[in-house]
């Protein structure tokens, strides 16, 4: 019989250990097809965060390195400064990338760093019991807005493709989302062209995954993709943000 569906190569045989619903599991299968697809494992070094996914470099067959809360694309800028000829990606998610990691996001990215970051947005804080975030929703409920977001007193929320997109060395800056198969299909696009845009030295490339917390958010899985949908896409509009036509 014909195989029509396996582990990707480079996504490790192991248990993770993300709650039930979780989309983690869902990008990092789709990270490492991309992978095996391009033929690169060999040559990836991912950078991991500080997090809910911490421990990913247990989930992927390339090299890891895992960096302090929010320095993911400092390490990375040295590692591809250091070794030009490798793939290196950072995955944080938003309050590694968008509190802590706000600096060093933004000047990577102004540099024009040769790296990839995929970037995800569950607008809480997962791995610390579920914490307001800077992307947590205008009355969003989480453990420190008990009441829900007030732009008076917690400000808005941070949109990261769109403050990118302004630096003149991102060039390829897009956010997608895995609430559904068509859009599971759209981020592995986005992701493996996020990679290419790399690979051809173009300069820094992120995508960002609209991802769910069923546990932080206080749903079962399918309300909570159902939420994404609903609520998250309307405050984050999925679509590419820069390099759109950019050839790689």
């Amino acid at each position: 019989m014909a195989i029509v569906f396996k582990r990707p190569h480079a996504l490790a045989d192991v248990p993770m250990h993300y709650c039930p619903g979780c989309t983690h599991g869902i990008v990092h299968r789709i990270i490492a097809e991309v992978i095996d697809e391009l033929g690169i494992e060999g040559k990836t070094i991912g950078i991991s965060p500080v997090g809910c996914s911490y421990n990913n470099y247990e989930y992927f067959n390339c090299d890891m390195i895992q960096a302090a809360h929010g320095r993911a694309p400092a390490v990375g800028t040295g590692v591809k400064r250091a070794l030009p000829d490798k793939v290196v990606f950072t995955y944080q998610g938003d309050g590694d990338l968008a509190a802590i990691g706000t600096a060093e996001i933004v000047h990577a990215a102004t540099r024009g760093e040769k790296i990839t970051t995929i970037f995800i947005n569950n607008a809480i804080y997962g791995m610390t019991s579920g914490q307001m975030a800077p992307t947590t929703l205008i009355n969003q409920v989480t453990t420190t807005s008990p009441f829900g977001r007030k732009p008076e007193t917690e400000g808005y929320p941070i949109r990261v493709c769109e403050l990118l997109s302004t630096l003149d060395g991102a060039v390829y800056i897009e956010r997608t989302s895995v609430h559904d198969i068509k859009n599971i299909r759209n981020t592995k696009k986005a992701i493996e062209k996020a990679f290419k845009v790399q690979m051809a030295n173009k300069g820094f490339s992120m995508v960002e995954v609209l991802s769910t917390c069923p546990t932080n958010w206080g749903m079962n899985p399918l309300k909570a993709l159902e939420w994404v949908e609903e609520k998250m896409i309307e405050a984050y509009p999925l679509g590419n943000f820069k390099g759109q036509d950019l050839e790689v």
